[in-house]
């Protein structure tokens, strides 16, 4: 016999420490509607993001996962993270030209994303280049 604990389902507040997934619509709507906007960057967020394209598969994405948990952690209120299952969301992916997973846009307050794709090999090495994206891309002053 089993005990199962169930709990109500809280929406998360992007920027409060926990990763997002969103979808399409969310995406449009809290990132960048790029249907309304086809041609020119208009960010709609609050804060500056990152957005994971990945998939449950995906054996690199598996490792980044953790590197983005404990940053959005650490960078609570400064930043949002975001996550985009290109399986689910093949629209998406198409439209940002993701060929190959894991792929991250860097979305800063103002001015032009950065897609980068691929992670280091080690957990540790993962966290610096996060980190150093971070710092470089999405806090740069």
């Amino acid at each position: 016999m089993s005990i199962l604990k169930t709990t109500a389902s809280v929406p998360v507040l992007a920027g409060e420490g926990e990763v997002v997934k969103i979808n399409i619509a969310q995406f449009k709507a809290q990132i960048m509607d790029f249907e309304k906007n086809p041609k020119v960057w208009k960010y709609e967020g609050a804060l500056p993001c990152v957005v994971d394209f990945y998939a449950d598969w995906c054996g690199p994405c598996r490792l980044a996962s953790p590197a983005l948990e404990e940053l959005a952690k650490k960078y609570k209120g400064k930043i949002i993270v975001y996550k985009v299952n290109t399986d689910q969301e093949r629209e998406l992916s198409t439209v940002f030209g993701i060929s190959g997973i894991p792929a991250f846009l860097w979305v800063p307050q103002s001015g032009n994303p950065t897609m980068t794709s691929g992670v280091a090999k080690s957990p540790e090495a993962i966290r610096v280049q996060f980190e150093k994206m971070i710092t470089d891309v999405l806090l740069k002053k």
